[in-house]
């Protein structure tokens, strides 16, 4: 029986949102210059921003940083930073830029470039999640685990917003745990430990398509909902199509292939609803106004039942207006509140 020689984990993928840059610069000042390692770095950012991410990592630690680019051959005691409205993935010790779907409104998508180093890098894998809104990285970093990787994660206490670390957690529960400025010293232990190579899970079909979608291998509103697939019955909030669930722990999908979890979904759906409130607060001003303006005019020229009609509706429709303007502050505070935490 031929015996599978010890390997080491040589491929770090790291994960953040809100709060990111300063868990990233904590961990990279961790990491000594001799780091055998390559780190992926994906942190969402704007679509059309300018990120400085790769020069603030660079000047963090002992490691160069760069912004990652397509094509790029991975190299050991480097760090790639994912640039603005791209997937980091990678293939056959390359890096790959990908303007695949957006996942839970974001490119680059944590998940996105966790299933990839999953799938590519198998049990070499590492995969880190820091501070951030909501629940990205938490299904990436499953699949991780599920292909023999490891993951790591800032302890949510650490973290300036919890929602990442919190929600990796509930799907790994194996997971190392740590604060930022211990994770650099973690990981070096990690990547020189010898370990017997476990080729974990067989990837599943789900795992496999969801990488091809962010590889951008799937023509735009060419996929089809399988058999097995419920019609969740959802909007997708980037571009009106219907979702379809394509896990049972509440992940979606278009068919043009953005990605949704419920926890992101839900939150987009928030916002849609907010913002229809706004324009009807605008529209109630803007009524009101108008009929005041009318019914002063009307009542110049022709007193009467006319000006009444104008006025009534400028007093209804500022009421409501005042109405609609409570509950939005009253829900703007609530979230900050929700947002900062006990």
């Amino acid at each position: 029986m031929d015996v599978v020689p010890p390997f080491r984990r040589d491929l770090v993928v790291v994960g953040a949102s809100a709060g990111g840059v300063e868990a990233l610069r904590a961990v990279v000042a961790g990491l000594p210059a001799d780091f055998p390692g390559t780190l992926l770095v994906t942190m969402h950012v704007a679509a059309r921003a300018h990120s400085a991410l790769a020069r603030i990592l660079d000047n963090a630690g002992q490691l160069p940083a760069r912004t990652a680019s397509h094509g790029a051959v991975i190299e050991p005691g480097t760090v790639y930073v994912a640039p603005p409205d791209r997937h980091l993935l990678t293939e056959s010790g390359c890096l790959v830029l990908s303007a695949g779907p957006t996942e839970n409104g974001h490119r680059p998508a944590v998940n996105a470039t966790f299933r990839s180093a999953a799938l590519t890098g198998g049990s070499r894998v590492i995969g880190v999640v820091l501070s951030g809104v909501l629940d990205d990285g938490a299904a990436g970093l499953r699949a991780i685990v599920d292909q023999g990787g490891v993951a790591v994660v800032q302890d949510p206490a650490d973290a300036l917003y919890s929602g990442m670390p919190e929600n990796a957690l509930s799907l790994v529960d194996n997971a190392y745990t740590a604060r930022a400025a211990e994770i650099g010293a973690m990981l070096d232990k990690l990547v020189r430990m010898p370990v017997e190579q476990s080729g974990g899970r067989p990837p599943s079909d789900v795992l496999l398509l969801e990488d091809r979608i962010a590889r951008a291998g799937v023509r735009a509103g060419a996929l089809k909902p399988a058999e097995r697939d419920i019609a969740a019955g959802y909007t997708c909030p980037d571009c009106q199509g219907p979702l379809a669930e394509v896990d049972p722990v509440g992940r979606y999908r278009c068919r043009i292939g953005h990605a949704w979890s419920a926890e992101a979904l839900l939150t987009a759906q928030d916002d849609e609803f907010r913002f229809a409130l706004q324009k009807a607060l605008r529209a109630l001003d803007e009524k009101a106004t108008l009929a005041a303006k009318l019914a002063a005019q009307a009542g110049g020229r022709r007193p009467g039942g006319l000006a009444e009609r104008y006025a009534s509706s400028a007093r209804e429709a500022a009421a409501a207006a005042e109405t609609l303007r409570r509950f939005l502050l009253r829900a703007a505070a609530g979230s900050e509140e929700t947002a900062e935490g006990p």
